[in-house]
């Protein structure tokens, strides 16, 4: 049997073979990947870059090595680098078309990343602090062992024992002992807090990526799919819920949930603010990129969100387009119908062309059908109309607007008929608004029930009308697209 631990000889082999962080730390121009996607991608924690400007920063870099190192020293060019780093020989890089884009985006793999910060903990630290990780460690223990206590009691017994702690403290604070961190210590948990803090965004990048290989998962499986709707919907939803409800999607929405808490980004401003205006901070001169973590975090955070989103309108493109297509089916059946029926109106078949078997007989007897009942006639009751009094304002009841929707839907067939695709303002140009906001609603509202619209929340478009007292009025809205 071979052994399969995660440091057996055999393991170790495969991962030399095929991780792309062990090839990137065999390659001879290893000092030049690490070095520029280092400087790229992780320090600014930039999550994408278009080809046009990740090329013309590599070939900045290469041009000052070549200055300093020697012309011939690597002699390639930065498209043809970026070009290998990129292919799955290497899977250092992802190559990949963001929506509504024709330009190449690259991005880090999860795999060069860890590559990359391996590489940048083998640097001599001056400074190494134990305290803090040792306080963590207590930590994360005591909360495991409290939160998975089921005696009520123990409980109790635990959160009054540290009410006492924190009056004695309290006491010794009033009079006068007031224990201080000395700089050691605040420099032994800043560097705990910096070095989680970017673990913390390297683990974005490899949630993402799962959930990246879900959504190709699922494009193979619609790709190859020959069976029934209901069954692979089934099993891909099955599926995103079990990504969703795993330990580590639960950890993600319970993190993210937190993160999106206003309360909590001002804190985490308001801490990280005091904590980097320390002295003792202040001059180990760290990085100014500390101050503003959170907000990187959300960044990375709302690219994993994107990529979920992503799987969804994949999801429902493959709905509209199976709905089109059996409709489309069906129709050639229709017609096939029709054609044969006008075949056979010039020759009729001489002999019977279906029998069909009677189930039962039917049988209607006398006494089953209902009798006659005669219509109630209304009672009118001659009361004399008397004329009353108003004092509302009628103006109301003649300002009523009611917009005709299926004339809006005529009106984008029609459209559509002439072109393949028309967005919402330019169809506004040839059909103004005749009721101005209400008319534009409905319009909106086409628009998430049409099943070949897009509505692109990254554009805008302005949509101007002119209301009933002669008033400009404007309203900016995400840039909507109809296909036909």
């Amino acid at each position: 049997m071979i052994d399969s631990t995660p440091l057996s000889h055999e393991a170790l082999d495969a991962l030399r073979m095929n991780h792309p962080a062990w090839r990137l730390l065999r390659a001879d121009s290893a000092p030049l990947v690490a070095s520029f996607l280092h400087q790229v991608f992780i320090t600014p924690n930039v999550r994408e870059l278009a080809e046009a400007d990740l090329a013309e920063a590599l070939e900045d870099t290469l041009y000052a090595l070549r200055e300093r190192l020697g012309g011939d020293k690597y002699p390639r060019s930065a498209q043809d680098y970026l070009n290998d780093w990129s292919d799955n020989a290497q899977g250092w890089l992802r190559k990949f078309y963001p929506p509504n884009s024709d330009e190449p985006h690259y991005d880090l793999t999860p795999a060069t990343e860890k590559g990359v910060r391996w590489l940048a903990a083998l640097s001599e630290r001056t400074f190494i602090g134990t305290e803090s990780r040792l306080l963590t460690i207590f930590d994360l223990l005591r909360q495991m062992a409290e939160g998975s206590e089921t005696d009520p009691e123990v409980r109790i017994a635990e959160l009054r024992k540290r009410r006492r702690e924190i009056d004695q403290e309290i006491s010794r604070i009033r009079s006068g002992d007031m224990p201080m961190l000395d700089e050691t210590a605040v420099k032994d948990r800043f560097q705990q807090f910096s070095m989680m803090a970017r673990e913390l965004l390297s683990d974005f990048r490899e949630v993402e990526q799962n959930f990246r290989l879900l959504d190709r998962k699922v494009r193979e499986r619609i790709a190859l799919w020959d069976g029934g709707k209901g069954t692979l919907l089934a099993d891909v939803l099955g599926e995103c819920d079990a990504i969703t409800d795993s330990d580590q999607g639960r950890s993600f929405r319970a993190f993210w949930d937190f993160l999106m808490s206003s309360s909590r980004q001002e804190e985490l401003t308001t801490l990280l603010d005091k904590v980097m205006g320390l002295s003792a901070i202040a001059q180990s001169g760290p990085d100014s990129r500390l101050r503003r973590v959170h907000y990187d975090w959300l960044a990375a955070g709302e690219h994993t969100q994107r990529t979920v989103a992503q799987l969804s309108r994949q999801l429902r493109r493959f709905l509209d387009d199976q709905a089109w297509l059996e409709n489309r089916r069906i129709m050639e059946i229709l017609h096939g119908i029709e054609a044969s029926a006008l075949d056979c109106r010039a020759t009729p078949p001489q002999d019977s062309v279906m029998e069909i078997d009677e189930m039962a007989v039917a049988l209607q007897l006398p006494m089953e059908r209902p009798m006659y009942q005669p219509p109630l006639q209304a009672a009118i009751a001659a009361v004399e109309l008397q004329a009353g009094e108003e004092d509302g304002d009628a103006s109301a009841l003649f300002t009523q607007v009611v917009v005709d929707k299926m004339r809006l839907k005529r009106m984008l067939h029609k459209t559509l008929q002439q072109q393949p695709q028309i967005r919402l303002g330019a169809l506004l140009l040839q059909h103004p608004l005749q009721y101005g906001l209400a008319e534009l609603i409905v319009w909106m509202q086409l628009a998430s029930e049409y099943p070949r619209s897009v509505i692109d929340d990254h554009a805008e478009e302005i949509i101007s009308w002119q209301a009933s007292d002669g008033c400009i009025r404007q309203a900016r809205l995400p840039q909507i697209l109809f296909v036909r």
